[in-house]
């Protein structure tokens, strides 16, 4: 549609599985890095990514093209797939 525009924010909190206090400083860095080039790679725009040792909040202004649970889910799967190849955690880690 012609002179159409969307402004969409999402705030998602999400937890380490059985909200274990898992992500530790010394790499949590470098997981929101990866986190904030997910959402860029999937068309969005990262404002704030930041959490705690069991939980990750992430405020993201969302494009049109895409449904916020799809982010979601290609979120959790890319950073989950992230820490485990990377051996980061003791065991399988899962959100």
């Amino acid at each position: 549609m012609a002179n159409t525009y969307t402004q969409m924010y999402i705030h998602y909190v999400f937890a380490v599985q059985n909200r274990l206090s898992l992500i530790q400083d010394k790499w949590k860095t470098e997981l929101y890095k990866y986190m904030n080039g997910i959402i860029k790679q999937q068309g969005h725009k990262p404002f704030s990514i930041n959490g705690m040792p069991d939980h990750v909040h992430v405020l993201v202004s969302m494009s049109p093209k895409q449904a916020p649970s799809d982010l979601l889910y290609n979120l959790k799967r890319s950073s989950s797939i992230w820490i485990n190849e990377n051996k980061l955690v003791v065991g399988k880690f899962s959100w």
